[in-house]
């Protein structure tokens, strides 16, 4: 912990450049997967392939990826943030997906013989009941995100794996522990939160 004191200015703009980098990219990447979600719980036969498609590029590995966008987005922030979009689509859209479609149809059917109209059975109902699953791949897309980030560092894009890069270079045991316990507990918090606000909706589907 005398590194951690005696460097609390360093290691705090660190973890605030980790947690932007984190809460950016999982903001831009649910802005893009849940609509695609939508449209493949829509669309049945889509999903299939392009799940296939998303798994596979789930599979590349992290370094890999952002060498191959290097040469187009360039090194920081930008590439690190592309790449790490691009991970999170798959767990993203695949919950998205599973939520939508795991709907009773009976459920359904009533509030379509109630008189609501397509997009108010979406809003009102099949939504409303999917979102446990939803926040259930947030959670764990946000964690992914959160522990890849590190790697950010390997290009330039900052965050806590500066810490981890710099320990490993330099023979520096107490940097690496120090960003390690720092990216879990970011980690946790973070699954809590969200965790804490899918006990909440669930609760509140079940009723008083």
């Amino acid at each position: 912990m005398t590194y951690l004191a005696e460097n609390w200015d360093f290691v705090l703009e660190l973890a605030w450049q980790h947690i932007s980098l984190a809460a950016s990219v999982l903001f831009i990447a649910l802005a893009l997967a849940l609509p695609l979600g939508v449209l493949l719980a829509r669309f049945g036969r889509l999903a299939t392939p392009v799940l296939g498609l998303l798994s596979v590029v789930y599979t590349i590995p992290s370094m890999a990826l952002f060498a191959l966008l290097i040469p187009v987005t360039g090194l920081g922030f930008k590439t690190a943030a592309t790449a790490l979009v691009v991970y999170s689509q798959f767990i993203l859209v695949r919950n998205t997906v599973a939520g939508l479609q795991g709907v009773d149809p009976a459920v359904l059917e009533a509030a379509v013989g109630m008189g609501m109209s397509g997009w108010q059975v979406f809003r009102e109902v099949r939504l409303p009941l999917a979102m446990p699953v939803i926040l259930a791949g947030v959670r764990v897309a946000a964690v992914s995100i959160i522990g890849l980030a590190s790697l950010a560092a390997w290009i330039n894009a900052g965050g806590l794996g500066v810490l981890l890069f710099q320990g490993l270079y330099q023979d520096h045991a107490t940097k690496i522990w120090t960003g390690t316990i720092l990216i879990a507990f970011i980690a946790i918090a973070a699954s809590r939160l969200l965790q804490r606000l899918e006990r909440r909706i669930r609760s509140g589907l079940d009723g008083p």
